[in-house]
């Protein structure tokens, strides 16, 4: 049995050992570049002509802007527009700094294995779904993913639509049931949702049969209410065994990913020895309030993004290095 608790139960700590090769990411350069090179075609720093068309096309006046100039100075526009509501965000919810943008998703995908210390007997004989914390990517990226499904707080919905902030929900069915067009909604926004099982069991007390059943009856509730069935199954509270793997290998599910950190409206806690954030790591939050939380969606959110962007890290979609 393996797993390491959601705050409930927990297992062993391992540590990743060694220094971690990390690589910059800066926010928008691609705003900068396309800035500047405005900027050179249109305010007189075009001695050759290139910021207008000295053979103009039928129907374009003489002097008027190259078509490639004018989609350059709309493409520039746009990024200066949406960088003014990411600022305009952030101060409204309140963030020290506003979030760092993210590289673009890599072309090539990273290998993803199971963690060491974390494999089943014949995990890779089998084939079983890799069972990770981290994804290795030299990108200066962490990954959200929020778990179970309890709170439904329209304001958190809100708050990430405005920061455009990706992040991974693993849902629990008797979490969500009283209020599935909550997660419709957030779907429609971008987010994957994934398997979290239906009732949110300890899976390696429980027989192969059962494990199945819960693993399987969460694939057919999120396919009949939200069109898909999903690839990612997080086992709650961290904990499987080797029925739990082959249980969901048989339902469709590519991989399993855990965390190495978790974020709380209050505090955050860590699975490794230095405490701090890595390159490619996986953070976990949960679907609470202040029912459970001193503190709401929104508070975890800023504690969450204060930190990540002082380290200077971005947050990226998980899916897109899967």
């Amino acid at each position: 049995m393996r797993g390491w608790g959601d705050g409930r139960r927990r297992a062993g700590v391992r540590g990743r050992g060694g220094g971690r090769r990390r690589a910059g990411v800066r926010g928008g350069l691609a705003l900068l570049a396309a800035t500047a090179i405005v900027a050179g075609c249109a305010e007189g720093g075009d001695p050759a002509g290139a910021g207008t068309d000295p053979d103009p096309a039928p129907g374009q006046q003489a002097g008027e802007a190259a078509p490639q100039v004018r989609a350059l100075h709309s493409y520039a526009d746009r990024l200066r527009a949406e960088q003014t509501a990411r600022v305009a965000a952030a101060r409204r919810w309140g963030l020290r700094k506003v979030p760092l943008t993210p590289p673009a998703p890599p072309a090539k995908k990273p290998g993803i294995t199971t963690r060491d210390g974390f494999e089943v007997r014949d995990h890779g004989e089998l084939g079983l779904p890799p069972v990770f914390t981290t994804v290795p990517t030299r990108d200066k990226v962490v990954f959200l993913t929020i778990d179970d499904g309890a709170e439904k707080d329209p304001g958190f919905l809100r708050m990430m639509r405005e920061l455009r902030i990706p992040y991974t929900a693993f849902l629990s069915d008797y979490l969500i049931r009283d209020d599935y067009a909550y997660f419709k909604r957030m779907q429609a926004a971008g987010v994957t949702l994934n398997n979290h099982t239906l009732h949110h069991p300890y899976l390696p007390g429980l027989s192969y049969r059962r494990q199945r059943d819960e693993i399987c009856g969460m694939q057919k509730v999120i396919r009949e209410r939200y069109g898909r069935s999903p690839t990612l199954f997080r086992p709650p509270y961290g904990n499987y065994n080797r029925d739990t793997l082959i249980a969901a290998k048989s339902c469709g599910v590519k991989y399993a990913p855990l965390w190495d950190e978790e974020v709380f409206a209050d505090h955050w806690e860590y699975r490794e020895w230095d405490r701090d954030l890595h390159p490619g790591d996986i953070v976990l939050s949960h679907f609470r309030g202040r029912g459970d939380w001193k503190g709401t969606m929104p508070d975890m959110v800023r504690r969450f993004l204060n930190k990540v962007t002082e380290k200077g890290y971005a947050v990226a979609r998980l899916e897109d290095y899967l």
